[in-house]
């Protein structure tokens, strides 16, 4: 039985959708609380301690990518899930800009939902990435979400310290995607069809690459998963 304080915000103006969640989320245990506004949703979100937001693109006053940005400069660790609609890859692709730690796609089956959800509620409150630490030259600094090499800085969000992190501490092998899945994002069942570590690591290579050029640092080794080119990193 899932833990009946896990409290849940859902923003989504559909109202099928919005009363379908509440009672699928009522029923597996957790506490819901939904909204149909975009600003309303916001101020919701920023007034209250959620263990999740589940929050739509389109929505009447303020869309979902404004929500984000905002809950996320305001409180970076909220755990966010973006509804995108079906193979709306741009939406994808800009809801993790906006800083947001998972996405699903409409229409959607109730167990991948739930799979998503339980996944980002195990993950609360335990940052894999909270350290310190010097690869290739590049100081990570999981306590204030930075990445710095030489005169240069960019910042990071928590799931892509994450991944830093867990492949430094196993660089001496490649890690697959399905290890990601299960180690980083705590899915429980890592068969779940999903581009989310592809976009990360996608999205998290180019932010390297403001810092140190095309000079190889995270690798996709086809076929297999990713793995650091440390070179001669200190840690």
């Amino acid at each position: 039985m899932n833990d009946p304080k896990a409290t849940i915000l859902i923003v989504e103006d559909d109202p099928a959708i919005l009363n379908g969640l509440l009672d699928v989320l009522v029923f597996n245990g957790y506490q819901p609380e939904g909204c149909a506004d975009g600003g309303d949703g916001l101020a919701k979100a920023l007034a209250s301690r959620f263990d999740l937001i589940l929050l739509d693109v389109m929505l009447p006053t303020m869309d979902g990518f404004s929500i984000c940005r905002e809950i996320r400069r305001k409180k970076p660790d909220q755990p966010i899930i973006m509804l995108t609609a079906k193979g709306a890859e741009t939406d994808v692709v800009t809801g993790f800009k906006s800083g947001a730690d998972d996405y699903i796609s409409k229409p959607f089956s109730l167990r991948e939902l739930m799979v998503r959800i339980e996944a980002i509620l195990r993950r609360s409150g335990r940052n894999l990435g909270d350290e310190q630490l010097t690869i290739g030259g590049i100081f990570f600094d999981g306590k204030n979400l930075s990445a710095v090499c030489g005169q240069q800085s960019i910042e990071l969000t928590r799931r892509e310290m994450d991944i830093i992190v867990y492949l430094h501490r196993h660089g001496s092998r490649i890690v697959s995607r399905k290890e990601l899945l299960s180690k980083v994002w705590n899915y429980g069942d890592a068969e779940i069809e999903t581009r989310t570590v592809d976009i990360h690591i996608q999205k998290l290579r180019k932010k390297i690459s403001t810092l140190i050029g095309e000079t190889p640092f995270l690798l996709t080794i086809r076929g297999e998963g990713y793995r650091l080119d440390e070179g001669e990193a200190a840690s």
